[in-house]
């Protein structure tokens, strides 16, 4: 007699969740699927919402040679808001996906689509963390205020983009390194040419790893009509992959220089060892990046909390002298 597969309990894990995470192990049941709905049990995101975060903070320190007690709150303010604003974008992104979720492999046990959480649900919970994040917003300047609703407009606009453009990536990348100017600006007081350049920076280091990530549903998205720069790309994602880099590293070097063009010569050389060495860790993604390993593909992607958490010791250190 053949067994009938088991049906995934509702409480189970989604593919792409950390093993072992605090959400499965020590989170309430019944908050559980919320905290899954914010991807509390995959916190690369938030990584890679707050890291820009913090490049802009230390970059607005070199350009202005100061650093106060309120730019230690600026940065656990980001690391607090991330945190908020990646769980309501998440969870946003699940209400518009939930029909397409529900049709590829590695998302069908997200909460939405396996009925955990009704859309009504979601909404509520979206609207609360945006309520705290709004709440940390408040106490920045005003330019960092008006900047933070303005962000609004990439987040909102984003998990519509696969559905009208081969590059949905850049809509990513202009959400997700929207911290740089707003940190900066949180600091400096207004916005500066090192976090506009530095912004675009995120958008290249965007570019290569979300194109990475995308591979891991290409498959799926070719049978459902999902567009992404990892179908569009195909075999020739590793040489674009490499421009990506290259822009990623250039663009960060040009927003170190502008932002340390006043201070000492050994300052601008210990912060340009920031991108440069952020550079070697995206070339050693590339030269692990193959197409058909998934698993890896995740652990590249993983990776990048470690890629961008590089350049802050070099920019601290600059900082100093």
């Amino acid at each position: 007699m053949t067994e009938t597969p088991e049906t995934p309990e509702p409480d189970e894990s989604v593919a792409d969740a950390c093993r072992g995470n605090w959400v499965d192990r020590r989170a309430p049941v019944q908050l559980r699927p919320y905290l899954r709905l914010s991807r509390a049990d995959r916190p690369i995101g938030t990584w890679l919402l707050l890291l820009p975060c913090w490049w802009g903070l230390l970059l607005g320190m070199l350009q202005t040679g100061r650093a106060g007690w309120f730019d230690l709150w600026i940065a656990l303010g980001c690391a607090l808001g991330a945190f908020l604003m990646r769980g309501a974008g998440c969870t946003w992104n699940d209400i518009t996906d939930r029909d397409i979720d529900g049709s590829v492999a590695r998302t069908r046990l997200r909460p939405i689509p396996s009925g955990q959480v009704g859309v009504r649900a979601a909404l509520v919970w979206m609207a609360l963390q945006s309520f705290v994040a709004l709440l940390i917003l408040l106490t920045f300047n005003l330019n960092a205020i008006l900047l933070g609703g303005l962000s609004l407009v990439p987040v909102c606009i984003y998990p519509f983009a696969k559905r009208f453009t081969w590059w949905p990536q850049i809509f990513l990348g202009l959400a997700f390194n929207w911290g740089a100017l707003l940190v900066y600006t949180a600091h400096a007081g207004s916005l500066g040419w090192p976090a506009v350049v530095l912004y675009l920076a995120g958008i290249g280091w965007t570019l290569f790893y979300d194109t990475v990530y995308a591979h891991q549903d290409a498959e799926d998205d070719a049978l459902i009509g999902v567009k992404s720069t990892a179908r569009l790309f195909g075999a020739a994602t590793p040489r674009w992959l490499r421009w990506f880099l290259v822009a990623t590293v250039s663009l960060m070097a040009l927003a170190v220089i502008l932002a340390t063009i006043d201070r000492s010569v050994l300052s601008l050389v210990v912060a340009l060892g920031g991108p440069w060495a952020m550079g070697w860790h995206l070339l050693w993604q590339l030269r692990h990046f193959d197409p058909e390993d998934s698993p890896g593909l995740l652990r590249l992607f993983r990776s990048n909390r470690d890629a961008g958490l590089i350049p802050l010791p070099f920019f601290a250190v600059a900082l100093m002298l």
